[in-house]
């Protein structure tokens, strides 16, 4: 009977978020081409206004990591979680400037994501390819692990009557099917419902927990203090040398790199104007307060269900919900998590559709015509060949997973210094580029990260840096650019504050 009720509950749900999202596009119609039609896609037609873009972003922060990482690495480690709050933080902060840079610099030259920023910014179309291949293999490990995330919540919910490979497919399913029709925008609209599931779930269970099970904050905290006094302090519990270099550091090298994520500057371009984006990054850190809550539901499961291990300490917060709560609760709650994957996963597969449909396919002229369809394409292989790793080999993704951030930092150079400072060449940015790839990729997979107590990642675009300016002064030069300023950089009077005209002086 449990499971019955809960999986009705998830089912209706999941009924309604492809309803959402077909619902969302109702009325908005757009070429197969390079034109409206892919815009409309992949960034909403640049019409998303303050709310939309709010919710969408959010997703960065409100993944499947939140109902199962963020509890799991408080289970397991305490202290050093709290990153997420500060790079998270940061990151917003950072975006501030960011943001309206890089929405002013893609409506000005009609582009439609990072590759095509780097493609424009150089005049080299290869070299928007090559980051296409390169963030691809960055971001498919987040569709694996969202599918992951969303198979385990799906299977706990369901009392075990849902096995995970049915669990993963269903994830799969929905998330395609919506998200190939409706985009970004339907991204957006399913995320409403999302944040809505997220704040009364979580609200909730920041007073039912320490109320059900400890009497109340109070004996909580105190028990912790009491009895789990390493989980407070850095490094944390056996977390093996995460401590305040590697927290600093990771802090700097992961709000810089989720700046320029491929996923969030599609939330950029979707933005009505660059005002959305400014009160955007005031609004967003509020919203954060309540990752607090899977942390610290994660070190009160150290006492209701202990000796969770390896993988299993992920499942922290819902052993805590499973054993205590009546099955339409643990349904409402699952469908939070699920859509917690869902709407993250469908932002990761539209940027894969998008930047291969727009700089790998899109750049053959024959197929120039057809962005949008192959976009579209794109995203049903990126997600079939996930779910299909997912059964087949998940530690591969799994390993890639580990480069992801720290790989995707390398970008930061080649394309905010790229928009700033004219002089920045191609050999140069590419060569600092491959040496901090490199260097991150020897770091993590040879068991150095972190390194001498620092992120490797910082480590490696220490070194891109150096690389770049070196080459920038030392090495070749390229042909001389006969375009000006204003095509090549991002200026400032290119993203005005709202009531100033664009080109004003301020």
């Amino acid at each position: 009977m449990n499971a019955t009720v809960s999986t009705t509950i998830f089912a209706a749900f999941m009924v309604l978020t492809v309803v959402l999202g077909l619902l969302a596009v109702r009325g908005r119609r757009g070429g197969n081409g390079s034109g409206a039609g892919l815009a409309e896609w992949s960034v909403g037609g640049r019409s998303l206004g303050t709310v939309f873009i709010w919710v969408l972003m959010a997703g960065e922060s409100y993944t499947s990591f939140s109902y199962l990482g963020a509890a799991g690495w408080g289970y397991n480690f305490g202290a050093p979680v709290l990153y997420v709050l500060a790079y998270m933080s940061c990151g917003y902060a950072i975006g501030y400037v960011v943001g309206p840079m890089l929405w002013a610099y893609a409506r000005r030259h009609g582009l439609v994501g990072i590759t095509d920023i780097i493609a424009h910014r150089y005049r080299r179309p290869w070299l928007g390819a090559a980051v296409a291949v390169l963030a691809t293999v960055c971001l498919l490990p987040y569709i694996q692990l969202q599918i992951t995330g969303m198979g385990v919540v799906v299977s706990t919910i369901s009392y075990g009557t849902i096995s995970l490979n049915w669990a993963y497919f269903i994830g799969f399913a929905v998330t395609t099917g919506f998200v190939v029709v409706s985009g970004l925008r339907g991204s957006a609209w399913v995320s409403v419902l999302k944040d809505v599931l997220v704040i009364v779930t979580l609200g909730f269970l920041a007073v039912y927990v320490p109320l059900h099970y400890f009497g109340g904050y109070g004996p909580f905290l105190d028990r912790i203090v009491a009895e789990k006094p390493q989980w407070l302090t850095f490094p944390g519990h056996a977390s093996g040398g995460l401590g305040q270099s590697w927290f600093v550091t990771t802090t700097l090298i992961n709000s810089l790199t989720v700046v320029i994520f491929p996923t969030t500057v599609a939330g950029y371009l979707g933005a009505r104007n660059a005002d959305a984006l400014r009160r955007n990054a005031m609004y967003l850190p509020f919203y954060n307060v309540l990752l607090f809550v899977p942390m610290l539901l994660g070190l009160a499961a150290l006492f209701v269900v202990p000796g969770l291990t390896g993988a299993g300490s992920n499942l922290a917060l819902f052993k805590l919900v499973v054993d205590s709560l009546p099955a339409w609760a643990v349904g409402v709650i699952g469908v939070a998590a699920a859509l917690s994957s869902i709407v993250p996963m469908a932002v990761f597969m539209l940027v894969i559709g998008t930047m291969w449909g727009r700089s790998v396919l899109g750049a053959v002229p024959r197929l120039a015509s057809r962005q949008k369809t192959w976009s579209q394409l794109v995203v049903v292989v990126a997600g079939a060949l996930a779910l299909l790793l997912t059964y087949t080999a998940p530690t591969t993704l799994v390993r890639l997973s580990l480069i992801s951030y720290e790989g995707m930092a390398q970008l930061v150079p080649m394309l905010l210094l790229g928009l700033v400072w004219r002089r920045l060449t191609m050999y140069a940015a590419v060569s600092g580029l491959a040496a901090g790839f490199a260097l991150v990729c020897v770091l993590v997979f040879g068991g150095h990260d972190p390194i001498w107590g620092v992120n490797a990642g910082i480590v490696g675009l220490a070194v891109n840096v150096v690389v770049t300016l070196a080459v920038t002064w030392l090495g070749p030069r390229e042909r001389t650019d006969d375009r000006p300023d204003a095509e090549v950089l991002a200026l400032e009077d290119e993203f005005p504050r709202a009531g100033t005209a664009a080109g004003a002086p301020r």
